[in-house]
């Protein structure tokens, strides 16, 4: 993680059990939690902080990540790969009033789970 982001990062979000990757603006990727590092182990894991999100994208998954940090805009969908659900939210972060890049969380869904309306 770059010196200059570190300040940023709240310590909770390291052990988080749930993987969250920032990058900035240019699509760099500045931070991975432990989660993050495990979930992409196979495509560099820690040596992923410092390249682009680009590298490792589809040309549709591309144009989706520059309208982001363009509009301002999340981008919230659920996928299913290896038999296992999972909710991606990804969503712009802001440093002083200003789209800084964007935050993914990806949680690992349960098989059965709740939901609740509530009125």
């Amino acid at each position: 993680m770059s010196d200059s982001f570190d300040h940023l990062v709240p310590d909770w979000a390291r052990e988080f059990p749930y993987a969250i990757t920032v990058c900035d603006t240019e699509a760099i990727i500045l931070y991975m939690n432990d989660q993050s590092r495990q979930t992409f182990k196979d495509s560099g894991g820690d040596n992923l902080i410092g390249k682009s999100l680009f590298d490792c994208h589809s040309k549709a998954s591309k144009e989706i990540i520059q309208e982001l940090l363009q509009t301002g805009r999340s981008n919230i969908y659920t996928i299913e790969k290896l038999g296992r659900k999972k909710l991606i939210c990804q969503s712009p972060w802001y440093h002083q009033g200003n789209i800084s890049g964007l935050v993914e969380i990806s949680i690992l869904l349960p098989e059965n789970m709740p939901h609740f309306i509530r009125q």
